[in-house]
């Protein structure tokens, strides 16, 4: 733990983190650990009602500890508007942001190239990439020095896997634009982190691979350990990509 802090003051205590994507996985296990250290939350998903059940747990986790702050707002990322109608609510209740957690993705059906349907290869780049794009634009708006960045990338971000065109293409892009981020927000002290976790036993396995051995896989609250961890380096120290693998090797 740094210097000055203890269990009682955690040293993001106070702070305000956004997690997209955040109603389960490893989302969702971001969403904890950063409740864990006091953190104020906005909590973003396209479902509504899940929303609102994970936003009463973490306020009831917190309820006999430092009260903290948690707004819940379903936002579709992919929509320009959606994002913006996000940004007006997080500019009224906090009017700045400390932490963005880009969490948000879908993976498709494993399929060859020629049997991917343009549909679904549309819906994978717009949620996985452009989706990345837009909230990221809009929360540069109210981050300022001493913020971080964190975009969940997967390890298909530099690997490829067979009959994941789609995905691999989005994580791909997502690596590419989160480099070029980082490099131009240096100057303004706001550290880019890209997270490229390799097989964790989330529900988007459902979608990639049914039959995948989840025994092998890392749990979502191993990965938010290590974001955590990553988030609270010294200002003048940073993890570029942090690659997270299971011990027990490929699947």
């Amino acid at each position: 733990m740094p210097p000055g802090h203890s269990a009682r003051h955690p040293p993001l205590r106070g702070r305000v983190a956004l997690v997209t994507g955040a109603t389960r996985g490893i989302g969702l296990a971001i969403a904890r650990a950063l409740a864990a250290q006091h953190c104020n939350l906005i909590l973003t998903g396209r479902d509504q009602s899940a929303l609102r059940r994970i936003g009463r747990e973490l306020a009831s986790a917190k309820a006999g500890a430092a009260k903290i702050r948690i707004l819940t707002h379903p936002c579709d990322v992919r929509d320009p508007d959606s994002v913006d109608d996000l940004f007006r609510s997080i500019r009224h209740e906090f009017n700045r942001l400390d932490i963005l957690v880009s969490n948000a993705g879908i993976a498709h059906p494993n399929l060859p190239v020629d049997k991917i349907p343009f549909p679904v290869w549309k819906a994978v780049i717009e949620t996985n990439l452009n989706g990345m794009f837009l909230v990221t634009q809009a929360a540069l708006a109210v981050m300022r020095r001493g913020a971080t960045i964190v975009n969940n990338l997967s390890i298909s971000a530099n690997r490829v896997f067979t009959g994941c065109a789609a995905y691999n293409a989005s994580k791909h892009g997502a690596l590419g634009f989160t480099n070029t981020l980082r490099e131009e927000l240096r100057p303004k002290g706001i550290r880019v982190i890209g997270l490229l976790p390799g097989a964790t036993d989330t529900a988007i396995w459902n979608t990639l691979w049914p039959r995948a051995p989840r025994r092998k896989m890392m749990s979502p609250a191993t990965v938010a350990q290590a974001v955590v961890n990553a988030i609270l380096l010294p200002p003048n120290a940073t993890v570029e990509n942090l690659e997270i693998l299971p011990s027990s090797g490929p699947l």
